[in-house]
């Protein structure tokens, strides 16, 4: 089961990446330099919402990106519109630009020519909807996990590398103040 277990996160790692490099690959088709992939996924996630720079970070999944880095470039290059919050002036509303939509409106046709290409692919509806659940299953459990790892008390805490574990039959009794003998 572990053996599987990595596998797929290794996939999962794999998909996400071979996933960008399409979208990648898209963008130079429609000969736009000034935006890159991560940048466009975030743009298309965006859609017709306006929404704060927080709630972007928690909608999409921008490994090694700084969001607002990159909101800040897609300011910059005309996709984004943004102003600050009336109520909170440390929060930032962003929103498609009419470029932004242009390339939003891009993005889902080359969603739409994927989707009419998996009919052509050994993939049906009933596999996606599949490992949909699948993902959807691991996702919550990875989120139980952090969650337990973060609730754990000292003395469960996985023993950083090099130390003796402290669980076990005999654990070390030094964080218990000293043993008391009963004098059998």
């Amino acid at each position: 089961m572990n053996n599987l277990y990595l596998e797929v996160i290794s996939l999962v790692e794999r998909l996400h990446r071979q996933f960008l490099e399409v979208v990648k690959l898209e963008l130079e088709g429609l000969r736009v330099h000034d935006i890159n992939n991560v940048q466009a996924m975030m743009l298309f996630n965006i859609g017709d919402a306006e929404m704060t720079v927080g709630e972007l970070t928690l909608r999409g999944c921008y490994l090694g990106s700084n969001v607002s880095y990159n909101v800040k470039k897609m300011v910059e290059n005309g996709y984004l519109g943004h102003e600050r919050s009336v109520h909170d002036r440390r929060s930032i509303h962003v929103r498609l630009t009419e470029k932004g939509g242009r390339l939003r409106d891009s993005l889902s046709a080359m969603h739409r020519r994927h989707g009419e290409m998996l009919s052509q692919a050994t993939l049906n509806a009933a596999d996606l909807q599949n490992a949909g659940l699948t993902l959807r299953r691991l996702e919550r459990f990875w989120i139980r996990a952090a969650d337990l790892v973060q609730r754990a008390p000292p003395q469960f805490a996985p023993a950083p590398a090099g130390e003796p574990s402290r669980s076990g039959p005999n654990p070390n009794r030094s964080d218990f103040g000293p043993r008391i003998s009963s004098g059998d």
